[in-house]
């Protein structure tokens, strides 16, 4: 709809307008992916892994992968915790 207004009230802005576009599309889509790639790497530093494995969540079918294996695994945070209350007793 605002490329027909663009269009048409001014054709000669239409060659300005797209690639304007485009690289604000690009710009945002290149600060999500930092921001996911941010997130992910702090959430396996926290729970123990090395924060690498964060980029694998920019892999298609690793990303699911590791999302199980931070649902359903024995995070090495927990087992160093339970190691810690088994020498206290």
């Amino acid at each position: 709809m605002v490329w027909a207004l663009v269009a048409h009230s001014r054709p000669d802005m239409v060659p300005v307008f797209v690639p304007a576009f485009l690289m604000f599309g690009i710009l945002i889509a290149l600060v999500a992916v930092a921001i996911k790639i941010l997130i992910c790497c702090r959430i396996f530093a926290k729970a123990g892994y090395c924060w690498a494995l964060g980029l694998l969540m920019l892999v298609p079918v690793a990303d699911i992968i590791m999302a199980f294996i931070l649902a359903f695994g024995d995070w090495p945070v927990q087992r160093e915790l339970r190691l810690l209350k088994q020498q206290r007793r």
